[in-house]
């Protein structure tokens, strides 16, 4: 039985300060992002509101910016598209800009190209900006944040008259790392499957109190062997509700059952809705999809870029319950790859594909065509 523990390297009062600005954000509230070069106030843009905005721009009394990724830029022809992940660009906000027009700036199912009057402006704050766009990023709202640099004594101000929280924004910018680093085993079960009904359920959380995520340990994996393993990402609507747009539920189910066929091997269940998006932004996604956009350009018309999920969190988990090599159930190089990259050694690929039904067969090509998945 897996010992509770902490992670390696769990400081979590950062940690903790980035969960509440993000609940902050999400509430539509306001934080204070600090670098060694600046401070800003910042602002979700999905959740500003125009009474909200008049109250931003009285705290700040600076010019308000609006920070958008590169690709959300790209995509309403402002910047060129990213070769790789490609950070913010900052767009200024002209007196009398309406919170609607940001809050349709960072949303393609509400953007209309005729209403676009703002301009992209040098940024001295790249990083505080790239910082910012990242905590809306966090908080499972679209990528793009309502900014004002602030001055040192506004910054004194908003933190004692006004209770503003200050975070880092190096801490935000690591926080999934750090995250994963800190990640404990909470809760042990055994619950048995239908498929594998000698399973234990083991719960690791980190030291925030954030997202739990679940290692499914099917029959008894033996550590000094190479254990086969599935990475899932949660999928509500196809792993719980069968939805037919994703193979999802087919996977986790097959793979649940592939396991318990070989014997033994160990599924972890991540954290990581929509690739790592969330429900609500890849039901966003799936709006633009029906619009004719498949599931690479859909992420990206939102300012994501095509999979934002980390594996630093299942690589942590696999340490933990001591298991250093794997065969991997998985039709994706990138997981091998990123493993890989974690310090977990991938001995084999192991496939796993389903067939197509008429709702997911142009999801699985796009995972071929343009994601590289080996189908």
């Amino acid at each position: 039985m897996l010992t509770q523990q902490k992670g390696a390297g769990s400081d979590t009062q950062p940690l903790v300060e980035i969960d509440r600005a993000i609940m902050d954000l999400r509430r539509g509230g306001f934080v204070v992002l600090r670098t060694p070069d600046t401070a800003l106030l910042v602002a979700a843009a999905e959740s500003v509101t125009d009474v909200a905005l008049e109250r931003f721009k009285t705290l700040a009394g600076m010019p308000l910016a609006l920070a958008i990724t590169r690709r959300r830029a790209a995509v309403l022809g402002l910047a060129e598209p990213p070769s790789g992940p490609g950070g913010s660009v900052l767009l200024a906000v002209p007196a009398g800009t309406p919170a609607a027009l940001l809050s349709d700036l960072a949303d393609p199912v509400a953007t209309a190209p005729a209403r676009l009057p703002l301009a992209v402006v040098e940024a001295t704050i790249r990083t505080a900006a790239d910082a910012a766009v990242e905590l809306a990023k966090l908080a499972r709202l679209l990528p793009a944040a309502v900014v004002a640099t602030l001055s040192r004594a506004a910054v004194q101000r908003l933190t004692k008259s006004e209770a503003v929280l200050v975070v880092d924004g190096a801490h935000v910018l690591d926080y999934q790392a750090s995250a994963a680093r800190s990640l404990g085993a909470v809760s042990e079960a055994r619950v048995p499957l239908r498929e594998a009904e000698n399973t234990r359920i083991i719960a690791f959380r980190p030291s925030d109190g954030g997202l739990e995520h679940l290692a499914l340990l099917i029959g008894d994996p033996d550590p000094s062997e190479p254990v086969l393993t599935r990475l899932h990402s949660e999928c509500f609507t196809g792993d719980l509700l069968g939805s037919l747009r994703c193979d999802c539920g087919d996977q986790l189910r097959g793979a649940i059952a592939e396991i318990a066929r070989a014997g033994s091997g160990v599924l972890l269940y991540l954290a990581q809705e929509g690739r790592g998006i969330g429900l609500v932004n890849k039901l966003r996604a799936y709006q633009l999809q029906d619009a004719g956009f498949d599931t690479v350009d859909a992420n990206e018309q939102l300012g994501f870029d095509a999979d934002e999920r980390v594996y630093l969190p299942a690589a942590e988990m696999l340490r933990q319950l001591g298991i250093s090599r794997v065969r991997l159930l998985t039709n994706n190089p990138e997981k091998v790859a990123a493993l890989t990259r974690c310090g977990i050694a991938v001995v084999e690929r192991v496939p796993h594909i389903f067939p197509a039904n008429d709702h997911n067969e142009r999801y699985l090509r796009t995972k071929a065509a343009r994601s590289g998945h080996l189908l």
